[in-house]
């Protein structure tokens, strides 16, 4: 549905205000929002790589670029910085985020890679952003911190570190925000490649983008158990939402970087953003940050 490339679309995000998908191209340092309607995609450049965007209650936009905090106002363009963190890792940038059923800004950090595949190890964390603007570190040691979402009774958080190639699931208390005893739910299969995004359903089931895998997956928490595989005509599968009027259509992103030119003559639709329809289940509307 969107054929304006992305280096590295991430974090698709349905806004119903605005009847739009709001996504970010990472490695462009652009927040974009396409309307179905117009076919149009606006974007907004950032001074730093931004690893995720998410809907804030007043209007606009939280987001995580480089290795801060910010809000984005979309009107004026204008990125205000909230906070600052790791700036002992100079190497590091957010990725993924999304907001909590709390309205807190749940997102983490990775080590860039140096050369093609090398990367320090460890060096990522996951934070939450509270509406009060205080922030506190949830996990650490983390490569790259990915997809998150809550259980639709809110008591479980999952979450994705890429190159543990796993979801993992955690006790999560609505009250504090806090998260604890993680066990692992799924951990993908050779040709499913590495984890990426991830959203959840109206039925509670996960949906896992594979990147380099082509396809998203669809996982039932309860059994820890793949029961869906949706492939796509590009690999580098990079998240979903769901969206539309009645949440019905999934979203998919994509990305060329990574690709060398042999293989992105191969692949012309690399880069591009896909609709799913038929799937036969819903998603359910974004949370909105509390401030």
């Amino acid at each position: 549905v969107v054929k304006e490339k992305n280096r590295m679309g991430e974090c698709p995000v349905w806004e119903e205000r605005e009847n739009a998908l709001v996504y970010v191209d990472i490695n462009s340092q652009k927040v974009c929002r396409w309307s179905p309607v117009t076919n149009e995609v606006q974007s907004v450049s950032v001074d730093a790589r931004v690893g995720s965007v998410a809907l804030r209650q007043c209007g606009g936009y939280v987001i995580a670029l480089g290795t801060r905090f910010a809000f984005l106002d979309w009107d004026t363009q204008a990125v205000t910085t909230i906070l600052e963190l790791e700036q002992d890792k100079p190497n590091n940038r957010f990725n993924d985020g999304k907001v909590d059923p709390k309205g807190r800004f749940f997102a983490g950090t990775m080590a860039e890679e140096t050369a093609p595949g090398v990367r320090a190890r460890r060096q990522g964390a996951l934070y939450t952003l509270f509406p009060d603007h205080s922030v506190i570190k949830q996990l650490d040691q983390l490569d790259i911190s990915n997809g998150l979402d809550w259980s639709l009774d809110h008591r479980t958080f999952f979450h994705i570190d890429s190159l543990s190639y796993a979801v993992h699931a955690f006790s999560y208390d609505v009250h504090t925000g806090k998260i604890a005893c993680p066990k692992l739910l799924y951990h993908l299969e050779k040709e499913e490649q590495m984890p990426d995004g991830m959203c959840i359903d109206a039925e509670g089931k996960l949906w896992v983008a594979c990147i380099d895998g082509g396809r998203v997956i669809r996982i039932d928490p309860e059994t820890g158990k793949r029961i869906q595989t949706v492939r796509l005509p590009t690999p580098r599968i990079t998240s979903c939402c769901f969206g539309g009027k009645d949440y019905s259509e999934m979203y998919v992103t994509s990305a060329y970087d990574g690709l060398d030119e042999a293989t992105l003559a191969k692949e012309p639709h690399a880069g591009e953003i896909f609709k799913i329809t038929g799937l036969g289940v819903k998603g359910i509307p974004q949370n909105f940050y509390a401030a």
